[in-house]
Formats: C-alpha cells, sequence, structure tokens
C-alpha cells in the first residue's frame, strides 16, 4: 500500500521512493538534454550537413561536451541542471574555449549569475524552467553565443583520427618525417 510521505514522496512497503513530478519538479540533466534535442536542436536534425552528438569527447576525453552541433561550426550545449554544482565548470572552459566555435551554457534558473560570472563574453547563456499548463521544460535564452576569438588549432586537431590528420596535411605538401610521426606531434603541425 502507497503512503504518501511529508516530502511529496510516495512509498510502497518494500519499494524504492520516487518522487513526483509536478509543475514545480526539478528538471534533470537527462530530461533537458531530451527537450534541447526535440524543441532547440530540431532544425539541427533535419539538416542533412548537421551532426548532433550526444557527449562528444574533447581533448582525447579529457573532458566531454554534453552535445555538439557540428555544421561547419563546432557548437557545443553544456547542461546544468538544479542537481548539478558549477565546480567542474571552470576546467570545462578551459578546454571548451580551446576547440569549440560556439558555446551555450543551459543551466537552470538557480545556476544563472554562477554561470555569468565564469563563462566569457562569447559564450551563450539558456535558462532552463519549468512552464506551461503541463508544466513542461521550457529555455529562455538569456544571451546569444557569439563565435569564440581564441580557437586553438591544435586543440581542434584532436577530434581528427590519425588517418584525417595526415591526410589533411598530406594536401599541404607536409614532410613525410611529419606524416609518419605519432598524432601528438601530427597535431602540434595544425598550430600554425
Amino acid at each position: 500500500m502507497a503512503t504518501p510521505g511529508k516530502s511529496g514522496l510516495s512509498q510502497v512497503a518494500g519499494a524504492a521512493v520516487t518522487p513526483r513530478r509536478g509543475p514545480m519538479s526539478i528538471s534533470t540533466d537527462a530530461e533537458i538534454r531530451a527537450a534541447l534535442h526535440s524543441k532547440t536542436l530540431l532544425a539541427d536534425h533535419r539538416c542533412r550537413d548537421t551532426l548532433v552528438i550526444d557527449e562528444l569527447g574533447l581533448a582525447h576525453a579529457k573532458v566531454r561536451i554534453d552535445v555538439a552541433v557540428i555544421n561547419g561550426c563546432i557548437h557545443g550545449y553544456e547542461i546544468k541542471s538544479a542537481a548539478d554544482t558549477l565546480t567542474r565548470l571552470p576546467q570545462q572552459l578551459a578546454l571548451y574555449a580551446d576547440c569549440l566555435e560556439k558555446l551555450t551554457i543551459v543551466c537552470a534558473e538557480k545556476h544563472i549569475a554562477g554561470v555569468r560570472a565564469l563563462v566569457p563574453r562569447w559564450c551563450g547563456i539558456i535558462k532552463v524552467a519549468r512552464g506551461g499548463a503541463r508544466g513542461g521544460i521550457v529555455f529562455e535564452t538569456v544571451r546569444e553565443p557569439k563565435r569564440n576569438p581564441d580557437i586553438k588549432p591544435y586543440r581542434l586537431a584532436h577530434l581528427l583520427w590519425r588517418s584525417e590528420a595526415v591526410a589533411i596535411l598530406s594536401q599541404t605538401n607536409a614532410p613525410s618525417q611529419v606524416l609518419r610521426a605519432p598524432r601528438k606531434t601530427l597535431y602540434k603541425s595544425f598550430g600554425c
């Protein structure tokens, strides 16, 4: 038999505690990601020349961007739900700034002030909230993203497989000793 507790949780003897979902409940990372894909990124999903990738590893997986949209520009979306903290964000931003052409932080309202204080001015911010008659996830653009002026070609090259890096460098008439070098040396050849 189910018994409601003071916290709004329903508990059945011997069963796990499950929160009731209502219009004011906190959105999870998975719910925000699903809404981002189905609302904000819907047109990108429909475009043949665009890749939308969840959990794209950057700098050989030192960090992962929650969602990346690639279509001549690499636009990353980092999700920070109300259950998250901003503790790792400075370290994430350091690598995101090296290789993402655009970056948008999609975050709960409680993080807006902290995100504004941490992110560079070229970074976009989208506020996540619950709204509407059914309490669905809604997005509000706080700041539009701009192009990152400080991309590091070396870090961007880390997205390439070794064979792809060799193919590109071959087209630039790179010496054969460079083409046979380990991948990190190859990536440095993109340092321009």
